[in-house]
C-alpha cells in the first residue's frame, strides 16, 4: 500500500470535481428530471468517522465517477485541506474506521479472477490493513478480517473475527452458524494471537466491551440449535433455553430473521444482559434482561405490538455503554427511548438538518462536544454533518448532485392480502403530479429481510421518471413477527406472489394507479418473483424486469447450494423442499409466459451464479416468448460492485425499455 495525492473532498465541490459530463436522456427514454450519469455515480462519499479524541476526521471518497475510493484524513480544526490522502495501489479502499485516537483499520479488495469459481467465492482478493496516523504507515494483514470489539483498555488491540464471510459483500444465507475464529490483533505488527477457535456448536459468537465471549447459538451434531452463554471470566460455556430443531420450518425464523439473541450488556453489572426473544408464545420478539448470574429471564423492556424489536443502540459517548434505545421497523428504524437525553439531543438534531429521517450519530469523542452525524431518507441520498462547539456543518453527501427537492416522496402504508390472514406493510414512493400513475412493483431481495423508508436509488430513479414505486414487505419479510414470516413457508410464488399483486390491486382500487400501466422489477429474489409474475393468470402486469434472478432454484441444491454444509445433492434439495424455499421454478415455467421480459445479470455474480441467467435465455427463446437480456460485465450481485458504467448500463436500457417495450405501446 501506498500514498498518492488527490483532488480535495468531491461532495465539497462541484460537477467538475467528479469529471461529470451531465448528458440528458435520450428521446425515446422516459424523462427524468436528474440524468442518468448522476443516478449512476457510485457514493461519492462512503463513510465519514471521528477520531474518539475529536481531532481528526477520516473520510472514504471517490472523487471521480469511474475512479477508486481514497482515504482522506482531515483535521477537524481545519476542514479546508486534506492532512493526509492515501489509498491501497493496487488494491482499493473498501472499509475504514477509527480504532484509537491515531489507529484506521478497514479493508482493501482488489478483482483478480474473471470467473466465479461457486458459489459465495467472489472475484476479489481481500485484505485488512491498519494505518497509523503519527508513524504514517500501513500495516497489512493478509486476511479477511471484521473488527469486533475495540477493547478501550488495550490501545494498541482490536478484537478481530477470521474469516469474515460477508466483508465486501451481502449478507451470506447459509453462513448463520460458519465457524469464525477470533484473535487479538496488535494494530502495531500486524501479528495475532488466539482467543477464540470457531466451531458449528458455537458458531455465533457476542462479545463484551472487553473482549470475553459472553453468548453463543450454533449448530449441534443432531441437526439442532442450542444457545449458550458465560458469565464474566467463565472458561467454559452454559447451555440455557430451548433447542430447536433446524427441521422444523417454525424454527427458521430464529435464525433466518438473524436478530434473536444477545442485544447487549449492561456497563454497570456485567452479570446483566439484554436479550431480544419472542418468548412465552408470543409472535412478536421483544427486549427482555437476562441474567448471566441466574441464567433466568428478568423484566421484558419493551415490545411492540406491531414489529419486532430488530436491536438496541447505546449512547452515543465512546465508553459509555448505556441501554439508549431499542430499535424496531415501522416508517423508518424507529426507537424507544431509555435514555432521555439521547432522545432530547436526536430530536434536536432532527430540527436542525434538512429532510431529516433516519438520523444517526456514527460517531463521537470521548467529551461528547465532537460528533458525525448521519441522515438518510427520501429526499436526502445520504449525507453527514459535523457538529462540533455547539456548530452544526454539513460534511458532504453520498450523491451531492441530486437535488433533493426533486426527490420523491414516501409513504408507508398498510393493505390487506387476499388470503384474509395478514396485513401486509409496504412503502409507496409517488412521483410528481397527479395520477392515476404507471406503477412499478419492487419486491426486495433475500427474502428474508428487513426492509423500512430510507432513500432507495431505484424507487427514486423510477419515480423521477414518472412512475408510481410499491415496495411491499410481503410473508416472509422480517421484522413483522413469526406469522408473518411463517406464512411464507411452501409459498414462494405462491401467497408470497400474491401478497405483491395485492398490493398493486389495492392501489388500482385507490384511484393511483392506471391498471393498463403496471410492471414488476426486482433483484436477486426480487429477480426471482418477477420470473413468476411472467406467466401469472389472471395476468395484471404488462411486463417484468428481472435482475440478477434466480430462474433455476433447484439446480442451485441439486449443485450444493455453495457452502450451505452439505456434500450431498439429495440432501439439499430435500432440505429446500422441507424449508418450502424452492416453490414455482421459473425455468420450467416458461412455456406459459404470457409478458415480455428485461432480463440483466452480472457475470460474475457470486451469490445467484450466471447459469442462472444463461440457462433461462436458452430455454426462454427456445419456447419463442418476446425478451431482452443485457450482462453486465465483471458485476458481481452486490450493490458495491455495481460500478458507473454499469449503473449507466443498466439503467438506461430500464428507463428506455419501460418506455417503450413494456407490454402494447410501452408502459
Amino acid at each position: 500500500m501506498k500514498f498518492v495525492k488527490a483532488p480535495l473532498m468531491a461532495a465539497m465541490l462541484g460537477v467538475s470535481a467528479l469529471s461529470l459530463s451531465v448528458a440528458g436522456p435520450a428521446d425515446t427514454q422516459a424523462q427524468s428530471s436528474t440524468p442518468i450519469d448522476v443516478w449512476a455515480l457510485r457514493d461519492v462519499v462512503n463513510a465519514v468517522d471521528l477520531s474518539p479524541d475529536g481531532k481528526h476526521l477520516l473520510v472514504h471518497i471517490n472523487p471521480s465517477r469511474e475512479g477508486e475510493y481514497l482515504l482522506q484524513i482531515y483535521k477537524t480544526d481545519d476542514l479546508s485541506t486534506p492532512y493526509r490522502t492515501l489509498n491501497a495501489d493496487p488494491m482499493e479502499i473498501i472499509s475504514a474506521q477509527w480504532v484509537s485516537d491515531t489507529v484506521i483499520v478497514g479493508n482493501a479488495w482488489e478483482q483478480k479472477r474473471s470467473t466465479v469459481r461457486r458459489q459465495e467465492d467472489d472475484t476479489y482478493n481481500y485484505a485488512t490493513y491498519s494505518y497509523n496516523l503519527e508513524s504514517n504507515k500501513f500495516t497489512k494483514v493478509n486476511e479477511n478480517l471484521a473488527v469486533v470489539e475495540e477493547l478501550p483498555d488495550e490501545p494498541d488491540t482490536v478484537l478481530v473475527a477470521a474469516p469474515d464471510p460477508n466483508a465486501g459483500q451481502g449478507v451470506d444465507p447459509f453462513a448463520a452458524f460458519r465457524p469464525r475464529n477470533f484473535y487479538k490483533l496488535n494494530l502495531s505488527t500486524g501479528a495475532k494471537s488466539l482467543v477464540l477457535r470457531g466451531t458449528s456448536k458455537y458458531g455465533r459468537v457476542t462479545f463484551d466491551s472487553k473482549g470475553n465471549p459472553r453468548f453463543a447459538i450454533g449448530q449441534d451434531s443432531d441437526n439442532t440449535v442450542k444457545t449458550y452463554y458465560r458469565k464474566p471470566g467463565d472458561g467454559s460455556w452454559t447451555q440455557f433455553g430451548p433447542v430447536y430443531d433446524q427441521d422444523d420450518h417454525e424454527n427458521l425464523y430464529r435464525f433466518l430473521g438473524g436478530f434473536q439473541g444477545i442485544a447487549g450488556f449492561d456497563p454497570d453489572n456485567p452479570n446483566i444482559g439484554y436479550m431480544i426473544e419472542a418468548r412465552n408464545g408470543a409472535d412478536k420478539a421483544s427486549l427482555w434482561e437476562f441474567n448471566f448470574e441466574t441464567g433466568e429471564y428478568g423484566r421484558e423492556l419493551f415490545a411492540s405490538p406491531e414489529a419486532d424489536v430488530l436491536g438496541i443502540s447505546l449512547n452515543s459517548i465512546p465508553g459509555n455503554d448505556h441501554l439508549a434505545a431499542a430499535v424496531y421497523p415501522g416508517a423508518k428504524y424507529e426507537r424507544h427511548w431509555f435514555d432521555e437525553d439521547e432522545k432530547a439531543l436526536y430530536e434536536a438534531l432532527e430540527a436542525q438538518i434538512p429532510y431529516s429521517h433516519q438520523i444517526s450519530i456514527s460517531s463521537r469523542s470521548y467529551d461528547g462536544r465532537t460528533m458525525v452525524v448521519t441522515n438518510r431518507g427520501p429526499h436526502d441520498p445520504g449525507s453527514f454533518w459535523l457538529v462540533k462547539d455547539g456548530q452544526l456543518a454539513k460534511l458532504g453527501s453520498r450523491n451531492p448532485l441530486i437535488n433533493q427537492e426533486s426527490l420523491s416522496d414516501v409513504e408507508y402504508i398498510r393493505y390487506p392480502s387476499r388470503h384474509g390472514d395478514l396485513t401486509i406493510p409496504a412503502y409507496l414512493t409517488k412521483p410528481k403530479g397527479e395520477g392515476p400513475f404507471p406503477l412499478i412493483v419492487l419486491p426486495h431481495g433475500g427474502p428474508h429481510v428487513t426492509e423500512v423508508i430510507s432513500y432507495d436509488e431505484w424507487g427514486q430513479l423510477l419515480a423521477s421518471a414518472g412512475y408510481m414505486v410499491l415496495q411491499p414487505q410481503y410473508r416472509m419479510s422480517v421484522g413483522w413477527g413469526q406469522e408473518h414470516f411463517d406464512s411464507a413457508y411452501g409459498e414462494h410464488g405462491g401467497k408470497m406472489q400474491d401478497d405483491k399483486d395485492d398490493g398493486a390491486l389495492y392501489l388500482i382500487e385507490q384511484g393511483l394507479v392506471d391498471p393498463d400501466r403496471v410492471a414488476m422489477f426486482g433483484w436477486s429474489y426480487g429477480g426471482y418473483a418477477a420470473l413468476v409474475a411472467l406467466s401469472r393468470e389472471p395476468q395484471i402486469y404488462q411486463c417484468a424486469i428481472a435482475g440478477a434472478a434466480v430462474a433455476d432454484p433447484a439446480k442451485t441444491f441439486r449443485l450444493g447450494a455453495g457452502r450451505a454444509g452439505s456434500s450431498a445433492p439429495k440432501a439439499l434439495i430435500d432440505w429446500a423442499e422441507r424449508r418450502g424455499t424452492i416453490g414455482i421454478n421459473p425455468i420450467e415455467e416458461v412455456n406459459k409466459v404470457n409478458i415480455p421480459l428485461l432480463m440483466v445479470h452480472g457475470d460474475v455474480d457470486s451469490r445467484v451464479l450466471y447459469y442462472h441467467f444463461e440457462d433461462y435465455k436458452k430455454a426462454f427463446e427456445a419456447a419463442g416468448k418476446q425478451g431482452e437480456f443485457v450482462t453486465l460485465e465483471k458485476a458481481d450481485h452486490f450493490y458495491r460492485t455495481l460500478m458507473y458504467t454499469h449503473q449507466q448500463q443498466f439503467y438506461t436500457k430500464m428507463l428506455d425499455y419501460l418506455a417503450n417495450d413494456c407490454g402494447p405501446g410501452g408502459l
